[in-house]
């Protein structure tokens, strides 16, 4: 359940009524014990888990990250718009475009984060309160390193039962492109702190990552709408 199209007199009710699925307790987890090799230049990763307006809010506020950009992976151009995909049958999942430079931040460092803070990885197309396929937790590598990367990792997470239950995580064969969203969808967090379910599920998610990963939290956001003003 979204409310980003719900009458303010409803925001009330909508908080009470989605307070028993707060965003999920981080878990303290290893860094992975395969990561991608040090690189120059900037790397981009797409990572679906929930709703994007958390998932981008993290990584905006991750060191390191030069842009994060919320969006749709995994279905077509032709679909990929918010009133389609929010009925789950387009096959996309809400996902975001993490670009980082992996002399500041490694690959692996950010699937830690992804893993860790970003969302719960053992929830099988849901998050919180949002239920449906487009609320998936899917990987999309951009090349074969990241994707074994992340094969070895899920194992990793696996065989030391981390979470107590298995990961549902899923790893993109490759050929799916990422679309952007929506304007509105773009800076959401940051843009709405107040509203509940921002309050509720996604700002604890931003200060689990400045508790947890210290070193690799900045105070102040990447934003997109920023960067696109700035051109």
């Amino acid at each position: 359940m979204r409310v980003s199209h719900i009458p303010v007199l409803f925001l009330a009710a909508i908080a009470a009524s989605t307070s028993s699925f707060a965003a999920e307790k981080a878990v303290r987890i290893d860094p992975p014990a395969l990561d991608s090799a040090a690189s120059t230049g900037t790397q981009t990763v797409v990572l679906a888990g929930g709703c994007f307006w958390g998932v981008q809010a993290v990584f905006q506020h991750t060191r390191g990250v030069t842009k994060a950009v919320s969006g749709y992976a995994g279905g077509t151009k032709e679909s990929a718009r918010y009133d389609a995909v929010s009925s789950g049958g387009t096959a996309h999942a809400e996902a975001v475009q993490v670009t980082f430079d992996p002399s500041v931040v490694s690959y692996g460092k950010i699937l830690q984060i992804y893993f860790s803070v970003a969302h719960d990885p053992t929830q099988l197309n849901r998050q919180g309160p949002d239920r449906g396929t487009q609320y998936r937790s899917e990987i999309f590598p951009r090349n074969d390193e990241q994707r074994q990367v992340a094969k070895s990792y899920i194992a990793q997470l696996d065989a030391s039962k981390a979470f107590g239950q298995p990961i549902a995580t899923k790893i993109d064969g490759g050929t799916s492109q990422f679309y952007a969203a929506e304007a509105y969808h773009q800076d959401y967090a940051t843009r709405n702190p107040n509203q509940p379910y921002i309050a509720i599920n996604d700002a604890p998610k931003v200060k689990n990552l400045e508790a947890m990963f210290t070193g690799n939290y900045r105070a102040m956001p990447v934003l997109v709408g920023a960067m696109a003003a700035s051109n």
